[in-house]
């Protein structure tokens, strides 16, 4: 193979539907000497440049027919590209049959993924299923010892470089290495283009778990490190489903985004896409830490800093409209690594601006929380993979099964904080009041351990606010799975909260229904509905109410007749 390393490009078929950077590589390599050969539109384009052009039907005596479909599917053009230049009978058949060499590749495919994602119907789609292209991009790549083979227009400048012996000391070749790289990268883009072709098949035929699945992406960026600075990592974006976010958005400002900065920007941005009205939230290690919404942007931005303005400290900060000055004033304050918006204003960028570090994203849209798609995990040895989550629950989807009935308000509060919850690692509680959230507790092998840590956060906010109580009072509480006990349930009350909204399916829920309903609460049961949980605790003291709460539920359970306290309707 060592004779064979240099291969001066002396014949090149381009075949491209992405014009882009076309003609000046057509007059590279033909100031290279390099014979032009082309079909259809490509041919057209070059010829419009001023270059001179073979067709493909001149080479294979054949015309194009079908409408394009079949034009280079021919043995001259397949046998050009597969003839190994060092074996005598590839020799001998070439020349027995006027096969000339074809030693450069350029094509880029029809632009399947592009065309779905416009929403085409189904025959346009499938007649953007190119044929010819993989072919001859298999083909090339296969025999990448005699053949280069480019598939990316980003790739032009690397071939030109390649050819003009910056790299190997022979103008107008290229080296066994390069083509190498060009396989390998080859043989990725027609497994992408076929899994993009193999998944819209399966969305198409209402198949979400076909026998076999693939997952492709393009690289977007290589990673400094992963989670830990042992990791390498690097981020990919899926051309099959754009959606707008972290992944689309423009970077205005600020340092290259790291593995962490990039979970929880997107964590962030899926939680404000959640919700119609303005919303703000601060994400931290992927929860939040604060969310609001409101009808002014600034008030919800302050308001959901106020949830929990320590854990902010270095967090991401996303909002679902346009960042105006103001905001991004009270932003600047803060250290934040990521701000996220679908637009940033003139007057934000230019205050943002003043620190540089804080990188800065506009989307130029929101994505839509009722977008079907796949979430993958990887696991040893294989993969899970399931739909995203899409659930949602309006008044409607409410069951009341206590003595008390919730306020509007407090329906508006509990599904809110229910929103919140599907956002929040589990175990998940969220204690939230007036379309903010005022403590959560995030992550904790134990329920109580959760609630009773949203219950601190929001005894923190107030304290930190200078408020004489804590923010739990009056407040609502979303827990993201069902109270197996009561225990979690009395932490809530003791931070002297009036409702609760859960998922029911515990086999102990008629107890503790009725154990609660007996003693001091009026409470939902459900599957698939939700659940709430009312006190009427007035300016009691929480921790008292909690005591006298439990004293009471204690003696009921052992058959103790004790007095019912005075707060409980």
């Amino acid at each position: 193979m060592a004779d064979f390393d240099s291969i001066p490009i002396t014949r090149a078929l381009l075949s491209v539907s992405d014009k882009t950077g076309l003609i000046e590589l057509g007059r590279f390599l033909v100031g290279h000497g390099v014979e032009l050969v082309s079909t259809g539109g490509t041919a057209a384009a070059l010829r419009d440049g001023g270059l001179d052009v073979k067709d493909v039907s001149d080479v294979t005596g054949f015309p194009e027919m079908m409408d394009g479909r079949v034009k280079t599917l021919h043995p001259t053009i397949h046998g050009g590209i597969l003839a190994r230049r060092n074996n005598a009978g590839d020799l001998e058949s070439m020349a027995a049959h006027g096969i000339p060499a074809i030693d450069l590749i350029v094509i880029n495919l029809y632009p399947f993924e592009e065309t779905v994602a416009k929403g085409a119907d189904y025959d346009t789609c499938v007649e953007n299923i190119d044929i010819g292209g993989p072919a001859m991009i298999r083909a090339a790549a296969k025999n990448h010892p005699f053949v280069s083979v480019v598939t990316d227009t980003g790739d032009y400048d690397a071939l030109k470089q390649e050819m003009d012996g910056e790299q190997t000391s022979d103008k107008g070749a290229t080296g066994l290495e390069f083509r190498k790289t060009l396989a390998a990268s080859a043989y990725a883009r027609t497994a992408a283009y076929d899994s993009a072709i193999s998944g819209w098949f399966a969305d198409t035929l209402g198949t979400p778990f076909p026998d076999r699945v693939t997952v492709s992406g393009k690289l977007s960026q290589t990673l400094r490190y992963g989670e830990n600075p042992h990791q390498q990592a690097a981020f990919y974006l899926d051309p099959t489903h754009p959606r707008p976010g972290v992944g689309m958005a423009e970077q205005i400002q600020g340092k290259e985004l790291s593995f962490n900065n990039l979970n929880d920007t997107d964590a962030a941005f899926e939680l404000v896409s959640e919700f119609s009205q303005p919303a703000v939230a601060i994400i931290k290690h992927a929860n939040p830490c604060g969310v609001a919404t409101g009808d002014d942007l600034l008030a919800t931005y302050l308001r959901a800093l106020s949830c929990d303005p320590v854990s902010a400290f270095g967090g991401i900060i996303a909002c679902n409209r346009v960042l105006e000055g103001p905001m991004a004033e009270e932003i600047a304050k803060l250290f934040v690594e990521v701000v996220i918006a679908p637009e940033i204003s003139d007057d934000a960028r230019k205050i943002l601006s003043a620190k540089k570090n804080v990188r800065v994203l506009a989307t130029g849209a929101m994505a839509s929380a009722d977008t079907a798609g796949m979430t993958v995990r990887t696991l040893a040895g294989g993969f899970l993979l399931q739909g995203r989550d899409q659930g949602h629950i309006g008044p409607e989807d409410l069951k009341v099964v206590t003595k008390r009935q919730p306020t509007d308000d407090q329906i508006k509060d509990l599904l809110f904080a229910f929103t919140i919850c599907k956002h929040v690692k589990s175990n998940a509680i969220v204690y939230a009041k007036d379309g903010a959230t005022v403590g959560i507790g995030a992550g904790q092998m134990s329920r109580v351990d959760s609630s009773r840590i949203a219950a601190w956060k929001a005894q923190e906010g107030a304290q930190a606010a200078g408020e004489a109580q804590t923010r739990a009072i009056g407040s609502v509480v979303a827990s993201d799975a069902f109270f197996p006990f009561a225990d979690g349930l009395l932490a809530a009350a003791e931070a002297g909260a009036e409702a609760i909204i859960q998922p029911g399916g515990s086999i102990r829920d008629e107890d503790v229904i009725k154990a609660l309903n007996e003693a001091f609460v009026t409470f939902g049961d459900f599957l698939p509905e939700q659940l709430f949980l009312t006190l009427d605790t007035g300016n009691k003291d929480p921790n008292q109410v909690g005591a006298e709460v439990f004293q009471f539920i204690k003696g009921q359970a052992e058959g103790v007749s004790n007095s019912m306290p005075d707060f409980i309707e």
